[in-house]
């Protein structure tokens, strides 16, 4: 008895559930909880991108205030800083005034932001670049412990016996405690931690000159006790008496590697290990995992403060919006007003500081049709941030412009080799050497402008 043939109702079958899915093409839009989801289109992958509708996604808060008189020009093809200090000179002047100085000591550069510069992305780069023109070396600013320092490429980060908290904890913690970084951390008998320098990734990182570690002796009688070995030699053996201000201990040797452990401890509470030079750039990487900028607000004022005594910075770099962005973000006044409170802490804190507030960059996210396109929220965020800071009288960076707008991180995806990871939302190692490019022509080119203006002014 022949077998009867089965093909064609598989081919029907498959006809069937295809014409379906096309169909489906044509329903109308479905909401759920206020949620709109995405229409099925089958060939979503060969339509060309739409171009944004500017009208129906930007509701632009009011003008900007009036810059300084004095305008920098700026080169063709370049996204350029602009400067909105007033009196207190918050802008760019501290910074480019301190270059000058960067032979004889050195000049600190914090970087504050989140997932975007994990792991040293983006500001590894930016540091390579300035050391390479002004001088300096180390990996800067390291926190006690990482949750990333497997990947982060700049520097061997090894350690053991700390318990860890966060401004982003979920559970209580001690807001008192806070550092630079929003973190701090509790040692346990034979707490250690070790850094290493490397030159697989960027040059001037193999060796530094100078070692700070940051810490606090809370106790009321008992000296911290501290055992250091640099580059495996014998222990160097440093105590520090109880204090209510931040302390460090500090060696100064050619240091290719430096392990710092805790021999005995009251009370005390650690922030982070540093490796520079004696002069030259430093570039400090403050990444928050998931934050928005505003926990800045939460770190005591008297801790930024002992910082700014034992590691004042010469310009802040505050760069967030990730994690505050939506699809259809319109009115971001609640999140404007906490950040203006959190840039002005840092400026009381830190008060020789320049402050640049630099945008959050490009992200996309598929619509409705399954089309790729940037995050309408994006676009309205950016301005939000360039208000925030014309109001603070800072100084602000246009990434997104700067990325090549609209769809540019789309671009960076499917660039070969790619420059973004597939979440449209992260840039990789590649493309935060790309940005930091971008980065680092503008100050530069900031810098150039600034001392034409003054030999004007000084005619």
């Amino acid at each position: 008895m022949m077998e009867k043939n089965m093909l064609k109702y598989t081919a029907v079958l498959t006809l069937l559930v295809l014409g379906t899915l096309l169909a489906m093409h044509f329903l109308p839009g479905i909401s759920l909880g206020g949620r709109s989801m995405r229409q099925v289109d089958m060939l979503s992958d060969v339509r060309p991108f739409p171009e944004p509708d500017e009208e129906d996604t930007l509701v632009l808060p009011p003008p900007l205030v009036v810059k300084p008189a004095f305008v920098d020009t700026c080169r063709k093809g370049m996204t350029c800083i602009e400067d909105y200090s007033d009196s207190t000179e918050r802008g760019m002047s501290a910074f480019y005034r301190a270059l000058d100085e960067v032979e004889a000591r050195p000049v600190r550069i914090a970087y504050f932001g989140d997932s975007f510069i994990e792991g040293d992305i983006l500001t590894a780069d930016l540091r390579e670049m300035l050391q390479k023109r002004y001088g300096g070396c180390g990996t800067g600013y390291v926190d006690i412990t990482s949750k990333v320092y497997g990947y982060r490429p700049t520097v061997r980060h090894a350690f053991s016996g700390w318990e860890e908290h966060s401004v982003l904890d979920s559970v209580p913690f001690d807001s008192r405690n806070l550092g630079i970084a929003g973190r701090y951390f509790m040692p346990r008998p034979g707490a250690y931690v070790e850094l290493r320098g490397q030159k697989s990734y960027a040059s001037r990182l193999d060796t530094c000159r100078r070692a700070e570690l940051f810490f606090q002796n809370k106790s009321k009688r008992a000296e911290t006790v501290l055992s250091i070995r640099v580059n495996g030699g014998e222990p160097i053996r440093r105590t520090a008496s109880p204090s209510d201000d931040l302390q460090s201990v500090i060696v100064e040797a050619p240091i290719g590697s430096i392990r710092c452990t805790v021999e005995q401890a009251d009370s005390a509470v650690f922030y982070g290990l540093a490796m520079d030079d004696v002069c030259g750039i430093a570039v400090d990487n403050f990444s928050l995992r998931g934050a928005s900028g505003l926990s800045i607000r939460n770190i005591p004022l008297k801790n930024l403060s002992d910082f700014n005594r034992l590691r004042p910075y010469d310009l802040i770099v505050v760069q967030y919006g990730l994690n505050v962005a939506t699809e259809r973000g319109r009115n971001y006044d609640a999140y404007a007003a906490g950040m203006k409170a959190a840039i002005a802490h840092l400026k009381e804190a830190f008060p020789s500081a320049s402050i640049l507030v630099v945008s959050v960059g490009d992200r996309d996210y598929k619509d409705e049709q399954g089309e790729l396109r940037t995050m309408p929220g994006i676009r309205n965020l950016v301005r939000y941030q360039q208000h925030i800071a014309a109001e603070s009288a800072v100084a602000f960076w246009n990434l997104f412009e700067a990325m090549g707008g609209n769809g540019s991180m789309a671009g960076m995806v499917e660039a070969k080799p790619s420059l973004a990871n597939r979440d449209y939302t992260h840039i990789n190692f590649r493309g935060g050497k790309h940005l930091a490019g971008l980065l680092y022509d503008v100050l530069v080119y900031g810098k150039e402008q600034y001392d034409r203006r003054r030999a004007y002014e000084g005619e």
